[in-house]
């Protein structure tokens, strides 16, 4: 067995298969998402818009949604309210680099687990998805 345990308050063992969709615009930043949720011990599946998202079907297989709230075409708001009506309560954390008071309450009232300002610091990320996979929502 290898050496990444999950946070003592995850439900989630480590032998569970844990992936957690990254959604933004950005290379930079879907890589440097990606080499955190990794360094986890969890897979990153990492896509460059919410209709690659949503074309990949990936959102069975997603235990955590990390997106970006500004993105060309569908934005990050919209894919969350599109994820609820299709009845998928997949947890969804938010980041963007221009937090607006407005998005911010609209993502929470739709059940966002976590609305994070660029740049943020790696460890919030952490804490943000270990929320989201015990269905602990937190104010960030």
């Amino acid at each position: 067995m290898t050496g990444c345990f999950p946070h003592p308050h995850q439900e989630h063992h480590v032998s569970d298969h844990i992936t957690i969709s990254i959604i933004d615009d950005d290379a930079s930043v879907r890589q440097a998402l990606g080499s955190l949720v990794r360094s986890l011990g969890h897979e990153a599946s990492l896509y460059d818009s919410a209709e690659q998202f949503l074309d990949a079907g990936a959102v069975g297989a997603s235990n955590v949604v990390v997106t970006d709230v500004q993105m060309p075409g569908m934005n990050g708001i919209e894919l969350q309210e599109h994820l609820r009506r299709g009845g998928h309560g997949v947890p969804v954390i938010f980041i963007t680099a221009f937090p607006e008071e407005t998005l911010r309450r609209r993502a929470f009232a739709a059940g966002a687990t976590c609305f994070l300002s660029k740049p943020f610091e790696g460890d919030i990320m952490i804490r943000c998805i270990e929320s989201a996979l015990s269905g602990e929502p937190q104010i960030y």
